[in-house]
């Protein structure tokens, strides 16, 4: 069983007839070009997962710009695609596993254990030489359902009480210049919230776009937890939630279990006045 990642070779050579291949393609600033480029082009018997359609919910102006999709309507969405109860799951995309990792989380919100992201995505594929294919997928539908969850939330109102104090440490996944509160270009208010520390979420792969090994990922985050020797505690956030959840899966990678995700991130930080923002290097 695969849950955390699977490198292109593993992935052509022990795939097996029930696994369920998940393509989740996006751009931010052209919600059309998963699809696509799916369309153009996928590792054979993908299925599509669109980030603004299935990976998220409905906006509501304060609940961030990709909230958590209902799970009832997502696990529909998963059992059509042929995702049973142990169906080995495996996610990519374009983009250093940000819209995979997203995927990954869900699942296992779900309480879905077999999931991984392909290590280097689609890119990975093609570089290896692995075939492509313009094909439908074929429909295997079943009934996903829905378990005790594998992963934790928190709310703003969780990390507001928390300020000024070490019960939580806030590690915000975005480019360093958006935590400083510069060249925001897809929230109304730059900054971060108080306190926070920067860990953008690209710091995880290497110069070929894969993952780093487990232990200079250990070593990296605990270097930039300090005074935490494990993830219990540590919160991760973004604009919107989705790429938080890369470096949900770097820690995992690391050995360190426990952190949890706070979905509405920035997004939804920043749209209530009321709250704190800082500016500026951590």
């Amino acid at each position: 069983m695969h849950t955390h990642l699977i490198d292109a070779r593993t992935l052509a050579e022990t795939r097996q007839p029930d696994w369920v291949i998940l393509d989740c393609r996006f751009k931010l600033d052209d919600p059309e070009y998963g699809l696509q480029a799916y369309e153009a082009g996928r590792i054979p018997g993908a299925h599509y997962l669109n980030l603004d359609y299935h990976l998220s919910g409905t906006c509501n102006g304060q609940n961030g710009r990709h909230p958590l999709p209902d799970a009832q309507r997502l696990a529909v969405d998963l059992g059509a695609m042929g995702i049973g109860t142990d169906t080995q799951v495996v996610a990519y995309d374009d983009s250093g596993g940000m819209f995979a990792a997203r995927a990954w989380w869900l699942l296992r919100w779900l309480g879905h254990a077999p999931v991984a992201v392909l290590d280097g995505g689609y890119g990975a594929w093609l570089e290896a030489g692995y075939p492509v294919s313009t094909e439908r997928a074929p429909r295997r539908s079943t009934r996903f359902s829905i378990r005790a969850p594998l992963v934790d939330t928190v709310r703003a109102e969780d990390i507001l009480d928390a300020l000024g104090s070490t019960r939580l440490t806030v590690v915000d996944a975005r480019s360093p210049d958006r935590f400083r509160g510069e060249n925001e270009t897809l929230d109304p208010v730059g900054g971060h919230i108080p306190g926070a520390r920067n860990r953008f979420f690209r710091d995880n792969l290497d110069a070929r776009g894969r993952f780093k090994a487990p232990e200079v990922l250990r070593q990296e985050w605990l270097a930039l937890l300090g005074e935490r020797s494990d993830a219990n505690g540590v919160v991760h956030q973004c604009g919107s939630g989705v790429t938080a959840c890369v470096n949900q899966l770097a820690l995992e990678l690391a050995g360190l279990q426990g952190s949890v995700l706070y979905p509405g991130s920035w997004s939804e930080w920043c749209a209530d006045p009321a709250r704190p923002v800082a500016t500026g290097d951590a």
